[in-house]
């Protein structure tokens, strides 16, 4: 099955305006686009911004007829004219397969490698965590990911005790298990993202060593590890929390910032923890902190 797009550019009408207008010309879903690639790297806690030129694009079945769909467009709009609109087609694909097919196994470090589970790991011997594309956040790909992977790799985790807060689908904590830590608890306020741990967990056989929960959870021992790959925003509010969660002499690991929230995220956990040497990938930084 193919489907019709039909595109706007907000411009005389708002995004709203325009979305509300597809949707009364019987689009069956709509989207937003940047139309000039101005990325949005990190949005505030609660804020969904918009890109100076956005795009609005309105899914509809492959037998509608064109000009009737613009005609209602403009109709709903109350304009004699319809701004300059782009039709296309889009055919029917299973989206995530499409995805999985651009999804290689990944290393990280000497001996980690994350694999999808419709690949044979390059290096049988090594560590390898099977995990595929879901519905929460983290597969490897993203900067701020491999940073903290690589950092795993490169520690001794024998025996340890790990918190992954804000933990996705789960892929640091199962790294962590995996590369040897004792046990390991997982934190994130999205059910979806809890139920992806327990899940992913189970594929690789840790999950009688992982816990996992709402924040509320935590448990009331200090781990020797604390990892948080989110936002500068709410790293810097949960300082006072991350601190009193890891133990003297252990690890906090933050992620999820970009180069210009450094400095300020370093002074403000500095409080607590000598801070290490950062790591950078794609304007991407990762924090280190050993807890005084």
């Amino acid at each position: 099955m193919s489907w019709l797009q039909l595109t706007l550019e907000a411009g005389d009408h708002t995004v709203v305006q325009l979305e509300d207008a597809l949707l009364e010309a019987g689009a069956v879903a709509v989207t937003l686009s940047d139309a000039v690639d101005e990325p949005v790297l990190e949005p505030a806690p609660g804020e969904t911004p918009l890109w100076r030129r956005t795009l609005v694009t309105g899914l509809f079945d492959a037998g509608t007829d064109v000009e009737t769909a613009k005609h209602l467009v403009c109709a709903a709009l109350g304009c004699d004219e319809l701004p300059e609109a782009r039709i296309g087609a889009l055919e029917e694909r299973d989206w995530v397969r499409a995805w999985m097919d651009h999804f290689h196994p990944m290393r990280f470090g000497r001996r980690l490698w994350v694999v999808p589970s419709c690949r044979e790991p390059p290096e049988p011997e090594a560590v390898n965590l099977l995990l595929d594309p879901g519905l929460a956040f983290g597969t490897g790909t993203h900067p701020t990911t491999a940073l903290c992977l690589e950092w795993l790799d490169g520690v001794e985790l024998a025996g340890r005790s790990v918190i992954d807060y804000g933990c996705g689908s789960g892929i640091l904590a199962i790294a962590a298990l995996k590369l040897g830590a004792a046990s390991a608890h997982g934190v994130d306020i999205d059910p979806q993202a809890l139920h992806a741990t327990r899940e992913n967990a189970a594929v690789n056989g840790v999950d009688k060593h992982l816990r996992v929960g709402l924040p509320e959870t935590l448990p009331g021992q200090a781990a020797d590890v604390v990892l948080a790959n989110i936002l500068a925003g709410p790293l810097l509010m949960l300082a006072p929390r991350l601190a009193a969660a890891t133990r003297p002499g252990g690890h906090v690991v933050l992620a999820g910032l970009l180069e210009r929230h450094a400095d300020e995220l370093e002074a403000a956990y500095g409080e607590w923890f000598e801070m290490q040497p950062r790591g950078l990938r794609e304007g991407w930084v990762r924090l280190h902190g050993i807890r005084r």
